[in-house]
């Protein structure tokens, strides 16, 4: 048995298409990127420049991808079985790989873990099961509450009705939007922020 608020929230959210997120958020690639088996994904900084890297681990080996760019930086088929899967150790962490390779980068997905679901400058992400077993995953302007218009102040910008949602968050940067299924990761890619909220200029 469900509240009449939550009978609400759950006609709005099945009433809603999935649209892109607004600006300054645009896609890193014209599609998902395919990845068969996927477990889970996790960020850490590029040494060089201090952009984005995502790294994604799946039943096929390890991967980094560039979050920006979407370009596959890394790639091991084959690595230890000790480390590849992130629930051989308390923090849901493998080897990095690649320019990381001397980190460790936790990961979020199957196992557990989670990724960041704000960021400073106040975007929020979250994922409702209004048709569960599917997942859809909202970003909104306002905190999360839904108030204003969808296209406005929040946006359905992902339907995982085709594949089990893995993880979805920002970056610890706040530049990169990620959503991973197990059979795909998408990307949003912005400049870095200001501390303002989103739609307000910084003073």
């Amino acid at each position: 048995m469900i509240s009449d608020y939550q009978q609400r929230l759950r006609e709005q959210f099945l009433s809603v298409p999935a649209i892109p997120p607004p600006a300054p958020w645009r896609p890193v690639l014209d599609r998902c990127i395919p990845i068969s088996g996927l477990l889970g994904i996790g960020f850490a900084p590029d040494p060089d420049d201090g952009g984005d890297l995502v790294m994604v681990v799946s039943t096929g080996g390890h991967g980094l991808f560039d979050a920006v760019t979407g370009e596959k930086i890394a790639r091991d088929r084959d690595p230890d079985p000790d480390d590849s899967t992130p629930d051989a150790v308390p923090d849901l962490s493998c080897p990095g790989l690649g320019p990381i390779s001397a980190t460790r980068v936790r990961i979020a997905g199957l196992f557990g873990g989670g990724l960041h679901s704000t960021t400073q400058d106040g975007w929020t992400l979250e994922v409702v099961s209004p048709e569960w077993p599917h997942d859809r995953v909202l970003l909104s302007a306002d905190g999360g509450m839904h108030n204003g218009p969808h296209g406005e102040s929040w946006w359905h910008i992902f339907d995982s009705n085709y594949s089990e949602l893995r993880a979805a968050g920002f970056s610890p940067s706040g530049c990169t939007l990620a959503v991973a299924t197990s059979s795909d990761l998408t990307l949003w890619t912005r400049p870095a922020p200001n501390t303002a909220p989103p739609g307000e200029a910084s003073a």
